[in-house]
């Protein structure tokens, strides 16, 4: 469950930086800054296309794919909501 939420949040910061600046220093600050905070998690990927290539070569399970890539869309749809709304 814990790797949902992950999944979630890191997601949804990432959509909202890229969506937010659109600078290539910030997305790969944020990137960086995402997979520094979740070293000790199992995997947290931020796209789906990853995140099957990753069920591919065996190191995430197949029934895992569909339950983190809905996860993951759903962070990048509250991304565009919080951007659209507050536009911080």
């Amino acid at each position: 469950m814990y790797i949902y939420l992950a999944e979630f949040i890191a997601t949804l910061f990432f959509a909202y930086v890229v969506i937010a600046t659109g600078n290539p220093l910030a997305i790969g600050a944020s990137l960086a800054l995402i997979l520094l905070l979740s070293y000790r998690l199992d995997i947290v990927t931020v796209n789906p296309a990853i995140t099957i290539t990753l069920a591919a070569a065996g190191k995430i399970a197949p029934t895992e794919i569909i339950p983190i890539c809905v996860v993951q869309v759903l962070g990048a749809l509250v991304a565009l909501e919080i951007y659209k709304r507050y536009n911080l």
